[in-house]
């Protein structure tokens, strides 16, 4: 018997032998039992591992994931002690959380209180506080239409694309003017780039803007004020960029006119708009309007509408989220106050500014490489030349493109360019 018993767990064979019914039930009630205890540690085993890896998971995720975690993960129970160190757990990841925002806000404020002098955007000086006279004197000179642009790189980065948006401009208004807000361009190198135009009797001039001026009793000088001190949070992306954002508005209000980026292709005369923004995106059902945008904006001095926008930037400024103090900023104010009472303006569709999506902007480039691609250009530039106002290039997806032979872009730049 002890020799069987031994051998039982190594090989069925020399259990086979045995003939006792009673040994074998006696045998048949070990494996049984030796199985559903393996069964068990195997539980305990994984149970174990998935408590260990849901206790890592609490530490490394936010309290949100925790929930989801916790829901996933088979229950398990705890004692008294083990759930007070979940709560612990939790409650630390929250406050690491909260302190990791912060630091990095307190970074980045400190960052910018340390490059305040190197922000000229910032600086009031001389040059300046002569920005109001020279604007005026600038103006007064009969324009047809008066354009704003601004520019908030180098003079050596205005290159031949922006050069190329300036002359569409005076292609279609050759009497207009074309004030540059930008300290960069208003130097001698600027001087040097916006000459040719100026020897063609052009009306185009680069001028340092000077800020505390332009958002003097507009809701967003305490802002300014707050940010130029080093006590706002200005994000992650490019403080210039947001302020370019707000240059516009505030030069619009002050002045009126017309504002456009520095990737606008200008087909035909502005001079009938009046009070006008664009519909980048609408819905192909209702057609209503999804998106717009302030790539393009068309308006009298002391518009209702632009001061809702200076104040929309300043009460909800968030320098972390891309356009959410551009296009989104202008789609949220408009969505409130279209269709109320003193607020008289006009969307224009997608094709007047927006005609074709950034998405698709690449197309406009290529040359066609058959009949079907050559009788798909020319329809394109029956649509544009008829109904568009300008083409708005999405410089940051088209600025690396070259303008083919034969190309929508080659066809409209040698219409509507000075080349």
């Amino acid at each position: 018997m002890k020799r069987v018993v031994s051998h039982e767990i190594f090989g069925y064979r020399i259990v086979s032998r045995v003939k006792s019914p009673v040994f074998f039930i006696i045998l048949f009630a070990l494996l049984i039992v030796f199985m559903f205890a393996d069964t068990i540690i195997s539980n305990v085993s994984l149970q174990s591992a998935a408590f260990t890896e849901k206790e890592d998971s609490e530490v490394l995720q936010t309290p949100k994931v925790i929930r989801k975690i916790k829901s996933d993960v088979p229950p398990v129970p705890l004692n008294i002690s083990t759930q007070r160190k979940i709560i612990n757990v939790d409650s630390e990841g929250q406050n690491s959380l909260v302190s990791s925002s912060d630091v990095r806000e307190e970074q980045r404020i400190g960052r910018l209180r340390r490059k305040l002098p190197e922000y000229e955007i910032f600086r009031s000086d001389d040059l300046a506080k002569k920005f109001h006279g020279r604007v005026l004197e600038f103006l007064n000179q009969k324009c047809e239409v008066q354009f704003f642009m601004t520019w908030i790189s180098t003079a050596g980065s205005f290159g031949r694309r922006e050069i190329l948006s300036v002359e569409s401009v005076f292609k279609a208004h050759p009497h207009g003017c074309l004030m540059i807000l930008s300290r960069t361009m208003d130097s001698v190198h600027g001087y040097g780039i916006l000459k040719p135009l100026l020897d063609r009797g052009f009306k185009v001039l680069a001028v340092t803007p000077d800020f505390p001026f332009l958002l003097k009793n507009t809701p967003a000088e305490a802002w300014f004020d707050d940010m130029k001190s080093g006590k706002k949070d200005p994000g992650e992306i490019p403080l210039a960029q947001n302020l370019s954002n707000l240059m516009r508005l505030a030069v619009l209000y002050k002045y009126g006119g017309v504002y456009l980026d520095t990737d606008f292709l200008v087909l035909k005369s502005f001079k009938g708009l009046k009070n006008t923004i664009g519909a980048q995106s609408i819905d192909a059902v209702s057609k209503n309007w999804t998106r717009l945008n302030n790539a393009v904006l068309v308006f009298d001095m002391n518009h209702p509408l632009l001061f809702k926008f200076i104040e929309e930037f300043a009460l909800t400024f968030d320098g972390n989220k891309w356009g959410h103090n551009g296009p989104y900023m202008v789609s949220r104010v408009v969505h409130r106050v279209e269709g109320r009472p003193g607020y008289n303006f006009t969307i224009l569709p997608p094709i007047a500014f927006y005609p074709v999506d950034w998405i698709k902007i690449g197309s406009l480039f290529k040359m066609p490489k058959d009949r079907a691609g050559s009788r798909w250009i020319e329809a394109k530039l029956h649509q544009l030349n008829g109904q568009t106002y300008g083409v708005h290039l999405w410089n940051k997806q088209s600025s690396k493109l070259m303008v083919e032979v034969g190309s929508v872009m080659g066809k409209l730049i040698s219409e509507h360019c000075l080349v």
